[in-house]
């Protein structure tokens, strides 16, 4: 007998066929409706029990939260809400529920109390959909790039350098706490420690990617990465996951090109394939946002913003004209930013993304060309010796989603750049290597995977997006 899941069994019309279910009990209704989810899908189904030819100890064990497989009959329903229900022939507790020390019960909960319980917080509606939207995007992104030509590399997590250069790293070390070696000069002896030199967990995949875009073209890395930044806004994480592309012979203008097209390919995948978890998730939002203030509520709804950046073009502006716009705006004038745009090198800030994307250009924006001493030692310095050939990718709500550029392919310029820094050659000869033997444009971005499971689920906190979140503090299960 062949075990289907509730999704399948839901869409089925071959009635009176025998079937066996397993799943958890969400809730059991007056000794004969148990509403059953096995997590494939939002809806439950009905088993309708006959409690009369139905052991009381067993009846007792069907509890919210408890584990069971029944076997029955699929017939047509007699109530509203579903097409099919599950006539009862036999029941077996798989495992039991405490129904007074259960946490998830019938109710409503606040995302602070299910952060509290990410072990069973899946159990909920709004989990398991964010989850298998998770997993979706999660293979759309494998899906895009194996049918682009792109080879995936594992890049490592233990890494002896800071790709981004901010010294927010978390040191992998085996040394004993209590007994440190010591060198000449009283620092730590990192000789001594198990890989012979100071090493952290990766902030980026990018450096390591570089070295197989120079020899297998097309590249993508799509693993955990890791910033000891103590920050509790609920867009940082500790430990979060990040998909990085590296190309080579291509510039600034095919990484946009590219960009675009796998941000459009993800997103429709999801509006294909998950259209029952993105109207909850959209009902979901739409409820939340009638809570706030008039001011504060978006003008789109979930599912309006996943087609607002499938559906448009995206804007390619420069830096240098962006803050010619917003220097030049309403908001601006008017003193309604919070940070007001003054003069050219200054950092944006997401009221002003939100205002070029959902007000001045309705659409998602792509900004290049930005000062060079805003970004990373390893993007291209342009002719005009203070821009770089650096790219970002703002959408509505969430602004920034995608940061790349085109890499420095320059030898000497690399190096004049690494020394303002402070960076030694010595510790990334590797990466001047690539410079030295063979040296060819080449390009690359970063997504934050989890800011793209935010926007694809309308979920305001990153915590809410990941498994078990690691923040500042926090490291439970």
């Amino acid at each position: 007998m062949k075990r289907l899941n509730i999704a399948e069994l839901l869409q089925s019309d071959n009635f009176l066929q025998e079937i066996t279910i397993n799943g958890w009990v969400r809730t059991f209704r007056a000794n004969r409706f148990i509403a059953l989810n096995d997590g494939s899908t939002l809806q439950n189904i009905q088993c309708v029990v006959d409690f009369e030819n139905t052991e009381e100890s067993i009846l007792k064990r069907i509890t919210t939260g408890a584990a069971v497989r029944i076997t029955g009959e699929l017939v047509e329903s007699q109530g509203k809400g579903q097409k099919v229900e599950i006539k009862v022939n036999a029941i077996t507790i798989l495992g039991d529920s405490d129904p007074e020390k259960y946490p998830i019960q019938p109710k409503k909960h606040s995302f602070e109390f299910l952060r509290e319980n990410a072990h069973l917080r899946t159990r909920t509606n709004t989990f398991s959909a964010v989850m298998r939207l998770r997993s979706s995007l999660s293979y759309a992104i494998h899906k895009y790039f194996n049918e682009n030509g792109f080879y995936y590399v594992h890049t490592p997590i233990i890494t002896g350098s800071d790709a981004e250069g901010a010294g927010e790293m978390f040191r992998v070390s085996s040394l004993d706490n209590e007994n440190l070696p010591k060198n000449d000069e009283g620092k730590v002896d990192y000789t001594k420690d198990f890989f012979g030199k100071e090493t952290n967990l990766t902030v980026s995949g990018q450096l390591e990617a570089e070295t197989y875009a120079m020899s297998l073209g097309k590249v993508y890395t799509f693993g955990p990465t890791f910033r000891a930044e103590n920050s509790n806004t609920s867009r940082h994480l500790s430990e979060f996951w990040m998909i990085e592309p590296e190309v080579a012979f291509m510039d600034l203008a095919g990484n946009m090109d590219l960009a675009e097209d796998f941000m459009k390919f993800v997103i429709g995948y999801v509006l294909e394939n998950n259209q029952e978890d993105l109207v909850f998730l959209d009902k979901r939002l739409q409820d939340e946002e009638k809570t706030k203030p008039q001011a504060e509520r978006s003008e789109m709804t979930l599912i309006e913003k996943l087609k607002f950046v499938v559906d448009n073009n995206f804007k390619r502006v420069s830096y240098t004209e962006a803050i010619d716009i917003l220097r030049n705006s309403k908001p601006n004038k008017k003193k309604k930013f919070q940070y007001l745009i003054q003069e050219w090198g200054a950092d944006l800030q997401s009221e002003h993304e939100r205002f070029l994307v959902e007000k001045h250009f309705k659409c998602p924006v792509i900004l290049f060309d930005y000062p060079a001493n805003i970004k990373a030692f390893y993007m291209r310095l342009n002719e005009d010796g203070k821009t770089v050939r650096a790219m970002d990718i703002r959408f509505p709500g969430i602004c920034e989603i995608v940061g790349g550029a085109q890499r420095e392919e320059r030898l000497e310029v690399l190096k004049e750049k690494m020394a303002v820094l402070g960076i030694e050659e010595e510790e990334l000869w590797w990466y001047l290597d690539l410079r030295r033997f063979g040296s060819a444009v080449h390009s690359g971005f970063g997504l934050g995977f989890e800011r793209l499971v935010m926007f694809a689920t309308g979920m305001g906190n990153i915590r809410d997006v990941i498994p078990f979140p690691r923040t500042p503090q926090n490291a439970e299960f």
